[in-house]
């Protein structure tokens, strides 16, 4: 193989690869990047197992080949390279990098230690505004879970039917749901995809105005967003079905400014995340919501106007996972439903139903 191509060009692509690159692994080939030169151009190609990530750039190709390099390493390289002109070729089992008056080399291993990607998901396939899916990946997949206890769990459900599409994700704690339109799509999706894949997808996501493709097939998932094609392993199983743990009616339903009860919980979490059970205690009455939380360190209560539908309610909830629900919901008014101090809250626009957030309630250490 022997190329020349512009650094800066070089580095964004590697930047982007290496974000699949394996950092435990007992594969070292998994650890690196796979760089192709045919025709006009240079493919990188990167891959864990789960998540593959492909990267064509322009190059002035010489020689053809492939060779596998170093992925982490190469491209902190060529970070430092990008108002550079480069020249890559290979001598035997080293990656010669010329540049400038100077030359490095680092060592590679063979592209045919690199595993077969599966680029062909054709089954189905959603195409949806860049914009309506960055909102449904943000308002979904902070609720995936993050340990291994139930594999499933780590990924997000996501299902199309009739022009619309539904992203589902639960840790055991937490629940969120988003709706979105679709621009168009061929066959029904119920699929498992991995929480961190998606998260991957909002990264590459450009322009909100831009239509961007999902396909499936065969077990992976598949994107291709301007020259960068993301591929991804889809899980297996029974997703838990959701729909028996929502609850549709409350006892108690609250209206609120979203921005102000968000302001009031981040000041009381400052203590409340001190304590073992991260705990804020929340106290519905009248037109007031009184939000406490109560730790060795000190004491903050705070007042938030609402507007009460229904009986007083008070609970306990974690911290955490109502700032989280609070930052994904984003601005305007947003209605909380209760049903007593042992059942699960419910967050849901103040008008429609674009996405629902549901948090299990913390009984406290006192009760």
């Amino acid at each position: 193989m022997k190329i020349v191509c512009e650094g800066i060009e070089l580095s964004d692509a590697l930047a982007k690869v290496t974000k699949a690159c394996s950092t435990k692994t007992t594969n070292p080939v998994l650890e690196t990047v796979k760089m192709t030169a045919e025709n006009d151009g240079l493919s990188l190609l990167a891959t864990d197992g789960e998540i593959s990530i492909l990267k064509k750039i322009k190059a002035e190709v010489f020689e053809e080949g492939s060779i596998c390099v170093p992925g982490k390493y190469f491209a902190e390289f060529s970070k430092r390279l990008e108002r550079e002109q480069i020249s890559l070729s290979t001598e035997g089992e080293t990656l010669l990098i010329e540049y400038g008056d100077s030359q490095s080399t680092l060592q590679t291993l063979p592209a045919d230690d690199f595993p077969a990607i599966d680029l062909n998901a054709d089954e189905n396939k959603i195409e949806i505004a860049a914009k309506d899916l960055k909102e449904l990946i943000a308002k979904t997949t902070f609720c995936c879970a993050q340990d291994d206890s139930r594999p499933i769990l780590k990924g997000c459900l996501i299902e199309a039917s009739e022009g619309m599409v539904r992203f589902t994700a639960l840790d055991g704690y937490r629940l969120a749901v988003c709706r979105k339109n679709l621009v168009s799509m061929r066959g029904d999706l119920r699929i498992v995809c991995p929480g961190r894949t998606l998260n991957e997808i909002a990264r590459m996501l450009g322009n909100d105005e831009d239509i961007v493709g999902l396909c499936v097939g065969r077990g992976i998932a598949l994107v291709d967003i301007d020259d960068t094609v993301l591929t991804s392993r889809l899980y297996e199983g029974e997703f838990v079905n959701v729909n028996n743990i929502i609850p549709r009616e409350f006892a108690s339903e609250v209206i609120v400014e979203r921005d102000v009860l968000a302001a009031s919980v981040d000041r009381a979490s400052v203590l409340a995340r001190t304590d073992k059970g991260s705990l804020i205690l929340f106290d519905i009455h009248e037109d007031e919501m009184d939000i406490t939380s109560n730790t060795s360190i000190g004491r903050v209560e705070e007042n938030v106007k609402i507007l009460l539908d229904g009986k007083d309610a008070n609970i306990a909830l974690n911290c955490k996972y109502v700032s989280e629900c609070l930052a994904a919901a984003g601005e305007g008014k947003i209605r909380i439903g209760f049903n007593g101090p042992v059942a699960p809250c419910v967050v849901t626009p103040a008008e429609g139903d674009g996405f629902l957030f549901l948090i299990l309630p913390v009984r406290p250490t006192t009760a």
